[in-house]
């Protein structure tokens, strides 16, 4: 009897109050939670490790989940079982999900049925974990926001993490001219190696001059950008006429000059997966499963840690010297 009752209990990670990584804390008995109408109870394989799940959980961000929840959003892995209304998935199907209901950093989680879509062949469990919110916000940013055309330039500003490769190969195979950024050598060669025609060290102190040299009078049409806070006012300076900065991450407030908008009648956007209507998200999933069949759509994975390594991932999220891939966490 006693065996029959743990099987209904799974491992998950609970924040009990929100704080920095040591707030998270794995527990071995949270109830495995039960697909209701609509949703795919997912054995979780492989989990993705966002820096905005870093943000929530400091409670210096605008949504705040109820305490207690488990973070995780982007999980790949096996359905085991399905709610009321679900004929496009069955117990056993690969997956990858855009969005948990009940959390990712688990053994299982429950996510609504138009948020999950089958995992082809092609990748294992861990790309299918990198996928959700990397890919579906580079498109989103790239083309529902930023109206990216062919031919045109884009500038990955932190293009080594799991949005900047995500954009990097979209946008080559979307035929625009690709340019991206990382802190290391072994970043510029992954974002070389993942579609940028042309990469720049942003740790080097004149690397503005390289872009603009590389770039010539014109400038680029867009830029991506991860850490808006460091890099926004200099990204003004990069545009080319009626160029856009995609703001995609930020770390706090920075100061601007609004002219230099001006003289180049460019634009600053902001950009949130969380806005995206279910026909947007549908257009981005469409674009993106036919990236995974045509070849190009291969996220590249980063550092791997076990739920057990939950904090020192969140730490690593935050404070690594250079990103090398999606960071995900295997249970």
């Amino acid at each position: 009897i006693a065996m029959a009752a743990t099987r209904n209990v799974m491992r998950a990670v609970r924040v009990f109050e929100f704080g920095g990584p040591e707030v998270l804390k794995l527990q071995s008995d949270v109830l495995i939670p039960d697909p209701k109408e609509n949703q795919v109870l997912i054995k979780v394989l492989a989990c993705g490790v966002n820096p905005v799940e870093t943000y929530i959980r400091s409670g210096n961000y605008a949504r705040k989940p109820a305490l207690p929840y488990t973070p995780g959003s982007d999980v790949a892995g096996v359905v085991e079982g399905v709610g009321e209304h679900v004929t496009a998935f069955k117990k056993g199907d690969r997956v990858f999900t855009l969005g948990t209901i009940s959390g990712g950093y688990a053994d299982y989680a429950v996510a609504a049925a138009n948020s999950v879509f089958p995992l082809s062949d092609k990748l294992d469990f861990r790309q299918g974990a990198a996928i959700g919110i990397p890919y579906f916000t580079a498109y989103r940013a790239l083309f529902q926001k930023g109206h990216a055309k062919a031919g045109e330039s884009v500038l990955v500003h932190g293009a080594s993490g799991g949005v900047g490769i995500a954009t990097c190969q979209i946008a080559r195979a979307c035929g625009l001219k690709v340019l991206g950024t990382a802190g290391t050598e072994e970043g510029m060669n992954t974002v070389l190696r993942n579609g940028a025609h042309q990469a720049f060290n942003h740790r080097e102190a004149n690397y503005i001059d390289k872009i603009k040299e590389y770039t010539g009078m014109k400038g680029v049409d867009i830029i991506i950008e991860m850490l808006s806070n460091v890099n926004l006012a200099t990204d003004l300076q990069l545009l080319s006429c009626a160029g856009r900065v995609m703001v995609v991450g930020s770390r706090g407030p920075i100061e601007i000059n609004p002219r230099d908008t001006m003289t180049k009648e460019s634009s600053i956007i902001g950009v949130s997966l969380f806005l995206a209507t279910e026909e947007e998200r549908h257009e981005c999933a469409t674009a993106l499963l036919d990236g995974i069949e045509a070849g190009w759509l291969k996220p590249v994975v980063g550092s791997e840690y076990p739920l057990e390594k939950v904090a020192k991932a969140h730490e690593d999220i935050i404070q690594s010297s250079g990103a090398r891939g999606k960071m995900v966490l295997l249970p």
